[in-house]
């Protein structure tokens, strides 16, 4: 792998979404004027999560495609160059954009709807370099999960037949797969999919609304026997193909509760109520599209700059180097829920996906902020907390 200041191989992807690349229309409840033409899609802000943890050292890592129609803003086209990605664009003057509708309500309810035919993203259209990603985010229904994931083994299987894959990429390890179920797939009928869908990822992840409808509540609380009654369902039936993957819950200003047959963890969101000033939250769109990006490309982070601060600021905590040693294999998960904590923050502060720059001295900066400056201040409030009530963030089965 490359070392912080060494040029990042060509052929090497540490990340890979299939989420599609959309141009969101907004509609807020209230006061607040619609906006249009805002880029958006799954695949924006899970790459925007996956950059943030990435950093410019290893921007080049972080694969996507974008599929350009006929009506493509050309100044959103430059947003995304500035970021620096592998992205992979795809013109099509004969079809227009993917555009989308969002609605918001109350207790951050959305609804959303498709404005124009979307170009859904196959396993077939990825590059080799692509296939060959240690990992990838899906956000698709359970039946497709289970086929995206069957493909890509086999696409790695046959280009390591055919002795296609460069002597850095490891081809025989499996990738890590995180996956979010869609929305409006969220329901009974789908239960049983779901469950199958949870045995080939490593991590799912609805939001709390999502993961009550599968399961016929209004939504999903960790106080309630109904809430304790589905983590352990789904735990039983295992995720991952040795049962001891990881249910990733979010819960938007709650934070996000994670479980698996070895521990529970419950990190809080990074902007905390303050009476006393305005909230820098302005719009949740794409947030958990960007904490999954940043949570997939932080477990394979460990020995980077984000990975050290965690390692160094909590290397006190008692609780986190239990849960870490709890977490076995798994050891780069807990600092790579941080990672997401953390890029989430950012895409909340605007309409839209966080503003890169470049300070004077060279430091890339999101919103006029290091993102590793604000791994560290969280991780910092992380380490207090612990200290006060370990037990009610950290538990180990």
């Amino acid at each position: 792998m490359a070392g912080n200041n060494e040029p990042y191989p060509n052929d090497i992807v540490d990340f890979c979404t299939l989420g599609m690349f959309i141009l969101d229309d907004i509609d807020f409840e209230g006061t607040k004027p619609p906006v249009k033409n805002i880029l958006g899609g799954a695949a924006s802000y899970a790459i925007i999560g996956a950059r943030l943890v990435a950093g410019k050292e290893h921007a080049r890592s972080v694969s996507w495609i974008v599929d350009v129609g006929s009506d493509f803003p050309a100044e959103v086209l430059s947003v995304i160059k500035s970021w620096g990605t592998n992205c992979i664009i795809r013109e099509d003057n004969d079809r227009l954009t993917t555009r989308a509708w969002n609605g918001y309500g109350p207790n951050e309810k959305r609804d959303f709807k498709y404005l124009t035919p979307k170009l859904r993203l196959e396993p077939s259209m990825l590059s080799d370099a692509q296939v060959l990603s240690k990992t990838f985010h899906m956000v698709c229904s359970s039946s497709r999960c289970i086929s995206i994931v069957q493909e890509i083994l086999r696409r790695r299987e046959e280009l390591h037949r055919e002795g296609k894959v460069p002597s850095s990429v490891s081809a025989t390890q499996r990738p890590i797969f995180v996956w979010e179920p869609v929305p409006d797939l969220c329901t009974p009928e789908e239960q049983e999919t779901f469950l199958a869908a949870n045995r080939v990822v490593d991590v799912v992840s609805p939001n709390e609304l999502e993961l009550g409808m599968m399961f016929g509540q209004p939504g999903w609380s960790e106080g309630t026997s109904h809430g304790k009654a589905i983590v352990e369902r789904i735990l039983a039936e295992g995720i991952g193909p040795d049962g001891n993957g990881h249910l990733v819950i979010r819960a938007g200003k709650d934070g996000s509760y994670s479980f698996s047959r070895r521990q529970r963890i419950w990190l809080p969101a990074y902007h905390q109520p303050d009476t006393s000033m305005p909230s820098p939250v302005v719009d949740p769109t794409g947030a958990g599209n960007s904490f999954l990006g940043a949570l997939t490309q932080g477990m394979i982070s460990s020995g980077r700059t984000p990975a050290i601060i965690v390692t160094s600021v909590l290397a006190r905590s008692r609780a986190w180097q239990e849960a870490v040693k709890a977490g076995g294999a798994n050891d780069s998960f807990l600092p790579a829920l941080v990672f997401a904590t953390v890029a989430a923050s950012f895409v909340v502060e605007q309409i839209g996906v966080p503003h890169i720059s470049t300070a004077t001295d060279g430091r890339e900066l999101w919103n006029e902020t290091e993102f590793t400056e604000r791994v560290r201040l969280y991780t910092q409030r992380l380490y207090r907390t612990l200290e006060e009530s370990p037990q009610k963030h950290l538990q180990i089965n």
